[in-house]
């Protein structure tokens, strides 16, 4: 989980919020792509990580390390 990914998270999350209570549509609307394309980052770096996981305990099991 990267900390930068929940920072971004949380300034689209603002800045969709001021959108809505300013009534700036194009702001609100810009917050929620900023919020939504880091979550989504966020999870591809977690699935890339759990891969990678996977792949170093197969490696393991196949060289006898599983202890």
């Amino acid at each position: 989980m990267s900390v930068e990914e929940k920072l971004n998270q949380a300034k689209g999350s603002i800045k969709e919020g001021v959108g809505k209570a300013i009534g700036d549509e194009k702001m609100e609307k810009e917050g929620t792509a900023e919020k939504v394309v880091s979550k989504v980052k966020e999870v591809a770096e977690d699935a890339k990580d759990a891969v990678e996981g996977a792949i170093e305990g197969v490696k393991n099991m196949l060289s006898g390390d599983n202890k």
